[in-house]
């Protein structure tokens, strides 16, 4: 593909994607058609009330899920026509997680927890070690390599889980509540990072909140309602 045509092809878009759980009168709709399109090297910010969408919408964009209708396409490419091998490649590939509750394991040092992906991918043990202490250092945790999760405060936690994610060089960081567990200091110091990452690395960032404050960092914020986009908001604007 042309670089010119490449760089006009949205990175994410959702068209009329619906979820629904259950059937008949269990019934359940996540989503209720919701149309969704996201720039590379964007920072957006997802919003709304515990159960208003916001979860099942990054799972779906993150290959953890998938639609009962409408359209995904990353990079231009029909999501739901890749088979669940492929869709767990796309997701090995080019996305990065982060969740409320750091989902680290608890005998294992920070360095050791940072190389994990890079196991799955068979990656040679020193290649591992210089990769995930660079993303470490990216990350500002370099002499906690060592450390265990148990020696770490939570905003550390959170930082390696962060590490984790970037490890790999995905295209998109997708977090969901990663200051969920933070107090205010912690969580303006990872918010603080993630926008570093955005700004320095290029790399596109969505994240799930339901904290205005959290959201003001985002170039724009998305609001869902009862499984519909409500509103959207650039940075700078009113609502």
């Amino acid at each position: 593909m042309p670089a010119q045509e490449h760089s006009q092809t949205p990175l994410i878009q959702l068209a009329d994607v619906t979820k629904v759980y259950g059937v008949g009168d269990a019934a359940t709709y996540a989503l209720r058609g919701i149309d969704i399109q996201i720039d590379r090297g964007e920072f957006v910010a997802v919003m709304g009330s515990s159960g208003s969408g916001k979860s099942t919408c990054l799972n779906i964009l993150g290959c953890l899920d998938t639609p009962t209708s409408g359209s995904y396409l990353f990079r231009g490419i029909e999501v739901g026509k890749l088979g669940r091998n492929q869709r767990a490649l796309l997701r090995r590939r080019y996305f990065g997680f982060v969740f409320q509750g750091y989902n680290l394991l608890s005998r294992t040092s920070a360095l050791e927890n940072v190389e994990l992906p890079l196991v799955y991918r068979g990656v040679a043990q020193a290649e591992r070690r210089r990769l995930a202490g660079r993303a470490l250092a990216a990350v500002g945790l370099v002499g906690r390599e060592t450390h265990s999760p148990s020696e770490l405060s939570g905003g550390q936690q959170q930082r390696v889980a962060i590490a984790r994610a970037l490890v790999t060089e995905p295209d998109v960081l997708l977090a969901d509540e990663p200051t969920g567990n933070l107090d205010t200091a912690r969580s303006l110091e990872i918010m603080d990072l993630m926008t570093a990452l955005n700004r320095e690395r290029g790399i596109t960032i969505v994240i799930v909140t339901h904290e205005s404050a959290m959201a003001a960092y985002a170039d724009r914020v998305i609001n869902f309602v009862d499984g519909e986009v409500d509103s959207v908001v650039r940075h700078g604007e009113v609502a």
